[in-house]
C-alpha cells in the first residue's frame, strides 16, 4: 500500500469515526421536560376512539400520566380508576360504614383546571403502507370499527396529537402534533431499560416492551415537549383568567348602585335569576351583572352558586 493510499484510508477512518460520534450524539436518550413551577391541576382523559386496542397497548392515558408526573408542570387529578375507587370509599362513608372522624365527604375533591387528551392524527388515506385503519377495510378488530391512520405498522411510524383544554372556558390552550419513526430508537441499545422502565411501572408496559409501543411513546413525548414549551411561554392561570362562576338568586332582593342598602336601587331581583359576579367584593356585598347588562351590588346572602 502506497503512502498516499494509507493517508487516504486513515483520513476516511477519522472522518467516518467523527460522523459516527456525531450521529450517536444526535440519538441520545430523550428527556422528559421539567418545569420549575406548576401551572395548575390537570386531568388526563383518553380519546373516544380506542385505537390502542388493535395494537395490544394500554390506554395512552397511563403513558401521558408518566410524562406529567415526571415533568412537574401540573398537579395530576385522577378521573379514571382512581376516581372510581375514591367514589366507592365516599359511598361507604355516606352510608355510615366508615369510622367517625374519617373526614371523607363532599367539597373535598380538587377541581381540574385543564384536561389533556392524547389521540392520534387521523389520516383516512392509506398511502401504500399497512396503516392501522387500512386493515380489514379500515376496521380494527375489537375496536368497534374505529378508523385510524396515525400509526403505520409497516414503516413503524406514529403521528399523534395532544390537546390541552381549559375546563372553565373550554378554550383550547394548546394543540401539538408529535411524530416518531423506528430510526428514532437508534439510541435505545439493550432495550433502553432506563428510559422505558418508568412507563412499565406506570401501567404502560406495552409502550415499554414493544417496538411500535416505543415509537408511539416517542411521538407523544415529541408532542408533550412542544406542549410544555407552549405552556411555559403562555404561562396560563386558569383560576385567575376566567370569570367568576355565575350565581342564582335564592331569595328575592335588590341590586344597588353601591354596597349599601341606602344606595339607589338598580333593579329588583327575583328567585331563580342568574347573576354574573365581577370579582369585586366588599364584605358580604358582591358586584355582579345580570343577563341584560345591568350592574350593581347584591348581598351574597341572597344567592348561591349556579349548578
Amino acid at each position: 500500500m502506497s503512502h498516499t493510499t494509507l493517508k487516504y484510508w486513515v483520513a476516511t477512518l477519522i472522518v467516518g469515526g467523527a460522523l459516527s460520534i456525531a450521529q450517536a450524539a444526535e440519538k441520545q436518550e430523550p428527556q422528559i421536560p421539567v418545569c420549575e413551577k406548576k401551572y395548575g391541576t390537570l386531568a388526563v382523559t383518553e380519546p373516544e376512539n380506542k385505537w390502542w386496542v388493535g395494537l395490544n397497548l394500554e390506554s395512552p392515558e397511563a403513558l401521558i400520566k408518566v410524562f406529567v408526573s415526571q415533568s412537574k408542570c401540573f398537579t395530576l387529578v385522577d378521573r379514571g380508576k382512581g376516581l372510581q375507587a375514591a367514589q366507592a370509599e365516599r359511598a361507604l362513608a355516606s352510608s355510615g360504614e366508615t369510622r367517625v372522624g374519617s373526614n371523607v365527604g363532599k367539597g373535598q375533591m380538587k377541581a381540574a383546571d385543564y384536561v389533556l387528551v392524547p389521540d392520534i392524527v387521523n389520516q383516512n388515506a392509506n398511502s401504500g403502507g399497512r396503516k392501522i385503519g387500512g386493515i380489514l377495510g379500515g376496521l380494527v378488530p375489537g375496536a368497534a370499527g374505529v378508523l385510524l391512520g396515525g400509526i403505520s405498522l409497516k414503516s413503524k411510524t406514529a403521528d399523534v396529537v395532544l390537546t390541552l383544554t381549559d375546563v372553565r372556558s373550554t378554550e383550547q390552550i394548546s394543540l401539538q402534533q408529535g411524530h416518531s419513526k423506528k430510526t428514532d430508537l437508534g439510541w435505545a441499545g439493550g432495550g433502553a431499560v432506563g428510559f422505558f422502565g418508568g412507563f412499565a411501572a406506570g401501567g404502560a408496559s406495552g409502550y415499554a416492551n414493544t417496538e411500535i409501543g416505543q415509537v408511539v411513546t416517542l411521538a407523544y413525548l415529541d408532542a408533550y415537549i412542544k406542549l410544555v414549551n407552549d405552556v411555559k411561554q403562555l404561562a396560563p392561570d386558569a383560576k385567575a383568567e376566567n370569570v367568576s362562576q355565575s350565581v342564582t338568586m335564592a331569595k328575592p332582593g335588590r341590586m344597588y348602585e353601591k354596597a349599601d342598602v341606602k344606595a339607589k336601587v338598580v333593579r329588583d331581583l327575583d328567585p331563580g335569576m342568574t347573576l354574573y359576579p365581577t370579582g369585586e367584593k366588599e364584605g358580604m356585598w358582591w358586584k355582579a351583572s345580570d343577563e341584560l347588562g345591568n350592574e350593581g351590588w347584591v348581598p351574597s346572602t341572597l344567592f348561591g352558586l349556579a349548578k
